[in-house]
């Protein structure tokens, strides 16, 4: 009997697909049945080599060896993950094995992962796609029933290997070059120094902001108020109350004005990152981890998606689903929609993967037994399907303009006509008590009934003190929204817009910035760190540019659509690369003191009354010439249990003495609280005993 050997990207989804075609018989490292062996990849299971696996000198890091150019690209596979690759390749060369599913999640990286596999193992045998947008059984048996020829998607793979080559060579290169002239781990990559650049380029906003103040007049009678244009001068300010203050306003135009805001589009994974970090404070990576968890239980639609359309032939999968929500969510009930769908369905809108929607799964088992992060990335999901699907929001905008004492004045309000989409929201937001929207304006207010050459009399009027405000630090809603937009100035207006990264990427992008201490999170804002700043300044454009790399991925797009060549991009990338190597060979002596750590004064030094400086493995005298030195792991401290703080060394050099609590007795191995002197005989080393205990 002839089998398919299916091919997912992880054990999870392996088991999913393998319940749904009748793979039900386990093995090793793989499941079989009714003609189909499932097996699965975990995660990456071949990468790109490093440089050391090129050549032996490169495993130091040398300025002379750069740039490190492969001719032939060399993969590695981890050790950890060497067991499940003899498996894939071993059901590879089974005889009876005539055909692969190239099962890997449905994108650019899943195109990659199983591609690498496939090459590694030297496998000839000819391969399908499947390509599916939800993990339900119906979902897996429609794709099964329509797999694609593997040779369909050769330009998405060979769109991804690009991207991977030319992370490898600006990764490796750069972050060698400024880290062997700066003397310390500088990482600099294709995507994350950009987006670190505009991080810095909005702190420097922030800090040259010089505020200004301003003052409005205000006028109030019969139940009227209206305000003034800003007044940059305080006299003029005063001279205009003291003129309206008594007087006389007459209403000159009152213009009545019907606006409609449709309702949002569905959430794409940008959008849907965006808003779970505004309303719940999720970072990205969070909102995409409860999103892949979700895509998993077939609660969720695909999460890696660039879309917000679903394709026309959803229509009844939408009303479905629709239908089926209101009993599931608290906050919908009552209310009544009659729901259109024409808004959200557009295939030509629709490339990969539709829009991230709840699944009928969803439906039928609704939120029992998710984490509490799940719940509300889910029910964020369900609100803004229904958003999508309701009535417009339509309201009346009043503006009334008044003259009073020859000033101009202008009141301004607002009437709901039909409450639509915003009332699903508003009620969302009131069930949940989110975080969001603390800075959004105040709605304008409902004015009362006026008519154009209605008198006011007599005036009161006041002043209010305002100052202008610099533009806010970045969150990571508002830095996902700049890194989608980046570039798109000096794109043509029909360009596709891909920014900086992809949707599927952008999270680990800012998780590595903040590893890597580029960059810190105070609350829900994103702010670069000294080492951030200094690492921008020092790097050159062709690498902190958000339009250079936003072109890359532009052109990244078009490979994967077979209309760029993969071999000019890499050409470019290469050349590049070469430029910037023999640019930099070296920098001034201040320049490589730049990322010098600071050292941390804690005292005086007790033989030569220089300072004493905190290092990683003691504290030291920063006088050469002086041998003081206290060991951190000095054996009188790590036989009593204590660890030697900054603290307990600061009082010893202040006072020759310190108290300790919680000190372990060396007879008894009690604890206790004593004081500790410092014994410095003025040799190599220097002693300490217990005066008392305490």
């Amino acid at each position: 009997m002839f089998m398919q050997l299916v091919i997912a990207e992880k054990p999870s989804v392996a088991r999913s697909i393998a319940g749904v075609i009748g793979a039900d018989q386990k093995r090793d490292g793989y499941m079989e049945g009714n003609g189909y062996l499932v097996s699965w990849c975990i995660g990456h299971l071949v990468s790109l080599a490093d440089a050391g696996a090129y050549d032996e000198r490169f495993k130091k890091w040398r300025y002379d060896d750069l740039p490190i150019l492969p001719q032939e690209w060399q993969y590695i596979i981890p050790a950890e993950k060497k067991g499940q690759f003899a498996v894939l390749r071993s059901l590879m060369e089974r005889p009876d094995v005539t055909g692969l599913v190239c099962a890997t999640d449905a994108g650019r990286e899943g195109e990659l992962i199983f591609r690498f596999v496939y090459q590694m193992a030297g496998c000839k045998k000819p391969f399908k796609r499947l390509w599916i947008s939800s993990m339900e059984d119906a979902a897996i048996r429609e794709g099964f029933a329509h797999l694609k020829p593997g040779a369909d998607y050769d330009n998405l793979y060979q769109s991804a290997l690009c991207r991977a080559q030319a992370d490898w060579l600006v990764g490796i290169n750069a972050t060698r070059l400024f880290s062997i002239l700066y003397h310390k781990t500088l990482t600099v990559g294709r995507v994350q120094t950009p987006t670190l650049n505009m991080l810095v380029d909005r702190e420097a906003k922030i800090s040259n902001f010089k505020k200004e103040k301003y003052h409005v007049v205000h006028i109030a009678a019969g139940g009227m108020e209206a305000a003034s244009d800003r007044f940059m001068n305080p006299d003029d300010a005063d001279a205009t109350k003291t003129a309206c203050a008594g007087a006389q306003a007459v209403c000159v135009s009152v213009k009545r004005e019907k606006k409609t805001e449709q309702p949002p589009r569905l959430y794409d994974l940008t959008t849907l990152q965006r808003e779970a970090n505004r309303l719940f404070g999720f970072t990205a990576k969070q909102a995409l981890d409860y999103a892949q968890q979700l895509y998993e239980k077939k609660l969720l639609t695909y999460p890696r998606t660039d879309s917000q359309y679903l394709t026309d032939d959803m229509q009844p999968t939408a009303e479905s689903i629709v239908s089926g929500l209101w009993p599931l969510l608290s906050f919908a009930a009552g209310l009544n929609i009659a729901p259109q769908f024409g808004r959200v369905l557009n295939s030509k809108k629709v490339s990969d993967h539709h829009a991230i929607i709840p699944t009928m799964e969803f439906v039928q088992k609704g939120f029992d037994g998710l984490a509490e992060g799940e719940k509300k990335l889910l029910s964020l999901v369900c609100c803004k399907l229904l958003c999508a699907v309701a009535a417009p929001h339509v309201y009346e905008a009043v503006t009334a303009t008044f003259t009073c004492a020859g000033n101009e004045f202008t009141a301004k309000g607002k009437t709901v006509l039909t409450p639509g989409w915003k009332e699903i929201e508003r009620r969302f937001k009131a069930s949940f008590k989110t975080d969001a929207d603390e800075d959004t304006p105040e709605l304008a207010r409902e004015l009362p009934e006026i008519t154009e050459g209605q008198t006011f009399d007599p005036v009161e009027a006041s002043i209010t003190e305002h100052f202008t405000t610099p533009p806010k630090p970045y969150t990571e809603d508002t830095l996902l929204s700049a890194m989608e937009r980046a570039g798109a100035e000096d794109m043509p207006e029909d360009a596709e817009r891909q920014g900086l990264g992809t949707p599927a990427t952008r999270a680990s992008i800012l998780e590595k910035l903040v590893q890597m201490g580029f960059v810190e999170r105070k609350g829900k804002q994103l702010l670069p760190t000294k080492d951030g700043h200094n690492l921008v300044c020092v790097l050159p454009d062709v690498l902190t540019s958000p339009q250079l790399t936003a072109e890359w991925e532009t052109k990244l797009t078009a490979i994967a659509k077979g209309e760029a060549d993969p071999e000019g991009f890499m050409v470019g990338i290469e050349e590049m690369t070469r430029s910037l190597i023999s640019r930099y060979s070296q920098i001034s002596e201040d320049a490589q003191k730049l990322f010098q750590a600071e050292r941390v004064v804690i005292g005086k030094c007790p033989r030569c009354g220089e300072a004493v400086y905190e290092g990683k493995k003691n504290y030291y005298c920063g006088n050469r010439a002086c041998q003081f030195v206290m060991w951190k792991n000095d054996r009188f401290f790590e036989e009593r249990g204590k660890t030697f703080t900054p603290k307990i060394a600061a009082a010893l050099l202040k006072d020759g003495k310190a108290k300790v609590k919680g000190l372990r007795s060396m007879k008894t191995s009690k604890t206790y609280d004593g004081t500790v002197l410092l014994a410095d005989t003025g040799g190599k080393y220097v002693n300490y005993r217990v005066e008392k205990r305490n």
